[in-house]
């Protein structure tokens, strides 16, 4: 059973997780809806893609896996549990081939579109319900990795609702019912994020290879699912500014991670001071 003083701790946290999942689904909302009324959305969401990519491999690289292996031992089981996030979601996207719809041409036919759209909006949510579990993951290592989590999914999430708003305008579905329905669809995060947020909290396990697999996710996205889309590029011109604009996204998400770091650090020193001088102050007390 759970004292008041942690209950209180969880409702806490639960709210910041609530938010952050919210956040981050409306934020791309509003992002995919902007730039799906402008023309030129579709090569400003292959800009995004790739900005998101650095933002997904600095998040796994310098958060997500020094956590796991900062609160696990075994440095094997975190590497392994990394490398099954890699396995699990391979076969994932193959078994759904609209798992991601970055490949879906938002410049074809509203016929060739219009049958494409209940996959993308299923896949679209099953991925949503997937970065909820990973926001969740977040949290339940410490608030500062649920953030670092919810920027690295945010980044990958605007350029994706882009497509999706694109390609569904694309078949003729009026812009009230695409905005309906993304938003539906981005209520899969917060929902997934409580529930399983609830159960971790409930189960007295190590999170660590949890942390891992999230990492693999991550990493998985970035490397094969936009980084190759950026060697395809034709324009040798344009493949470097996306490859300027990925390393972009590494630096920006990165300091962020290192700043997000020491405002913890120095909340935590600070609060480890705090309870010494009051330790301090009882036992003078006592000894009077």
């Amino acid at each position: 059973m759970l004292s008041v003083e942690e209950t209180g701790g969880i409702v806490s946290i639960i709210t910041q997780v609530i938010i952050c999942s919210l956040v981050g689904g409306v934020l791309s909302l509003v992002g995919g809806l902007l730039l799906a009324m402008n023309k030129h959305h579709a090569r400003l969401a292959e800009y995004a893609t790739a900005f998101a990519a650095g933002a997904l491999l600095i998040a796994a690289f310098l958060d997500l896996l020094p956590e796991a292996l900062e609160d696990e031992p075994n440095a094997s089981l975190v590497l392994i549990s990394t490398l099954f996030g890699l396995i699990v979601f391979f076969m994932l996207e193959g078994a759904l081939k609209w798992f991601h719809s970055h490949k879906t041409s938002t410049r074809q036919s509203s016929k060739e579109v219009a049958p494409m759209v209940p996959m993308i909006i299923i896949g679209d949510t099953i991925h949503n319900f997937i970065d909820g579990v990973a926001i969740a993951s977040g949290f339940l290592i410490s608030p500062l990795s649920g953030i670092v989590v919810t920027l690295a999914v945010t980044a990958h999430e605007v350029p994706q609702e882009i497509g999706d708003f694109g390609v569904m305008l694309n078949s003729g579905m009026k812009r009230s019912k695409v905005i309906l329905i993304n938003g539906l669809s981005a209520l899969a995060t917060t929902v997934s994020a409580i529930i399983f947020y609830i159960i971790g909290e409930s189960v007295e396990i190590s999170f660590a290879p949890l942390l891992g697999l999230v990492a693999g996710f991550f990493i998985y996205i970035a490397l094969s699912d936009i980084i190759p889309t950026i060697h395809r590029e034709k324009s040798k011109l344009v493949a470097l500014k996306k490859s300027l604009v990925l390393l972009m996204g590494a630096v920006l998400v990165g300091v962020a991670i290192v700043a997000l770091h020491d405002v913890a650090h120095e909340h935590h020193h600070h609060t480890d001071a705090v309870c010494e001088e009051e330790e301090h102050e009882h036992h003078d007390i006592t000894e009077e």
